[in-house]
């Protein structure tokens, strides 16, 4: 009975239905499968329950940050401060790209806006100086994986939902991985631009820093009002996406960027990708329901000791998992379907939730830039023109030092767990 329902997933999926619709279509018929089929009475309790989060609050908030920050001019501001730091380097704009993607991430909190943004804006650029477009389409893919990461993060508010785990450790936790990420990025494209002999230079113009200082100073105090109130207790993460929504207004009328036909289309687009998220969770809170009945998660951990995969060896191999994952599914149902199996059986095994939280999420991510579906490199692809194949060729070196970086993270929890513990998170 079981294969029968592991055959209809995969004809679902072979038809295109979505996935969430496949994901909660498959639970219910695992309830009949496995002769669970009493407990549909009360699997709507069940849903309403994964759903009356009050850390999901602040996630709609926050995307309703991001979508205020990317209509109203932002970015522009962002790429011409970043330009006054690096552009005089050798590959300059690759670096700006990088650097901007750093500064974008303490806004928007998505992977794929920030790709959608920069994209827009930098790869013409970029092309205008003699870049390949293949190549600046790379380099804004690569650096796209760094929002989420940096706080406020969507998918780390999502994270500490399901594992019940401190939101704003979590964000604590994402400061050092998402610095050092951007980091080893800039120096990947600094070896690139030397050996592909990309532009930039010393005579460089860039714009004067003070005046870019000046311009982009609105956006960049906004992550400081986010990770203030919440790192140092001031508000819950929910109060400060509110502030940072308001604050967000604030500086899209500093702008002038802000109009009723925006608000209105922040307030569609958020509503809509609330949405689709809710219905992410609503299916996966049928397919936990039921893997908790059968015990996965304890199963799943029983193998693993029985196997002799512990410790180490037992986080690298949830690491390969996560990271495939993220190549074929959408994150937030990854987190959704993968988190309740694996998280409590690596917490068991003594990893930090905080730690673990952050090294599932760059897996996750990862996968936003990696074949077959890659979802930012689909979103860079379409906007820039170049061939999806070749732009994922290209995207490889920096997969490559991404890989090394997460590896580094994974081994040293130190990494992640040094700001949560210093202000008392851990």
């Amino acid at each position: 009975m079981t294969w029968l329902v592991v055959i209809a997933l995969i004809l679902f999926l072979a038809s295109g239905v979505a996935l969430a619709y496949v994901v909660g279509a498959g639970a219910v018929l695992a309830f009949i499968a496995t002769e669970n089929t009493r407990y549909l009475a009360i699997l709507p309790q069940r849903i309403f329950s994964q759903l009356d989060v009050f850390a999901l609050m602040a996630m709609v908030l926050f995307i309703m940050t991001g979508e205020v920050m990317n209509r109203t001019g932002v970015t522009r501001y962002l790429i011409d401060f970043s330009m006054s730091i690096v552009g005089k380097f050798k590959g300059g704009l690759g670096h700006v790209n990088i650097l901007t993607s750093i500064f974008f991430a303490g806004v928007s909190g998505s992977a794929v806006a920030d790709a959608a943004a920069l994209s827009n804006t930098l790869i013409p650029a970029m092309r205008e100086q003699g870049y390949t477009n293949r190549y600046a389409g790379a380099v804004t893919a690569a650096s796209s994986v760094i929002g989420p990461i940096i706080p406020p993060s969507i998918i780390l508010i999502f994270y500490g939902a399901w594992m019940q785990v401190s939101i704003g450790g979590l964000f604590a936790a994402g400061i050092v991985p998402g610095l050092l990420l951007g980091l080893v990025l800039l120096l990947a494209n600094a070896v690139m631009a030397h050996r592909q002999d990309h532009p930039g230079g010393r005579g460089t113009e860039v714009p004067p820093f003070m005046a870019s200082l000046w311009k982009a100073a609105p956006a960049l105090l906004l992550p400081v009002i986010i990770l203030g109130g919440i790192v140092f207790g001031v508000a819950t993460p929910t109060e400060a996406a509110g502030v940072a929504v308001a604050a967000a207004l604030a500086v899209g009328f500093i702008y002038r960027g802000v109009t009723p036909r925006v608000i209105w289309q922040c307030m569609e687009r958020t509503a809509v990708l609330t949405g689709s998220i809710f219905m992410v969770i609503t299916a996966a809170a049928c397919a936990a329901y039921v893997g908790s009945l059968e015990q996965w998660p304890q199963q799943i951990a029983r193998a693993a000791t029985e196997s002799g995969i512990t410790g180490v060896p037992f986080l690298l191999l949830i690491n390969l998992i996560f990271l495939i994952a993220g190549m074929f599914m959408d994150v937030p149902m990854a987190l959704a379907l993968l988190v309740p199996l694996f998280g409590p059986a690596a917490v068991a095994q003594g990893v930090d939730p905080i730690h673990l939280g952050i090294i599932l999420c760059l897996n996750l991510t990862m996968g936003l830039i990696t074949p077959p579906l890659g979802g930012c490199l689909v979103v860079v692809s379409a906007i820039s023109g170049e061939n999806y194949w070749k732009l994922a060729k290209a995207t490889l070196p920096f997969i490559f030092v991404e890989i090394i970086v997460l590896l580094v993270i994974t081994l040293v929890p130190s990494i992640s767990l040094y700001l949560p513990r210093l202000l008392g998170f851990v």
